[in-house]
């Protein structure tokens, strides 16, 4: 999975950074974004997923994708978040299961 880079300086938006992992639905992507933080007491490094929705006005992003989001207004039910790049582009697009009529 992509690792993270929150950033927020004064008066700034947040940015996150993630792997796209839905965009089935049209001008919106889910975005799985891995955080991984050091155990306070036995100092393992654990790793914490979380999804979120994006708006992709253009429809750019493709699953796989590694991608930046920033943070907005709310745009819906659930979308708080604007992609704002694509940092890295998947390698191979994802197969599409075609059903074969016998």
């Amino acid at each position: 999975m992509a690792e993270t880079s929150v950033q927020q300086a004064a008066g700034r938006r947040k940015e996150v950074v993630g792997e796209v992992v839905s965009n089935r639905m049209q001008k919106t992507i889910v975005v799985q974004v891995v955080r991984k933080k050091s155990h306070a007491f036995y100092g393992r490094v654990v790793s914490k997923s979380k999804k979120f929705y994006a708006h992709d006005e253009k429809n750019e992003a493709h699953i796989g994708d590694v991608v930046r989001l920033e943070e907005t207004r709310p745009l819906s039910k659930l979308k708080r978040w604007r992609l704002k790049q694509v940092v890295r582009r998947a390698a191979l697009v994802p197969e599409v299961v075609a059903e074969v009529a016998s």
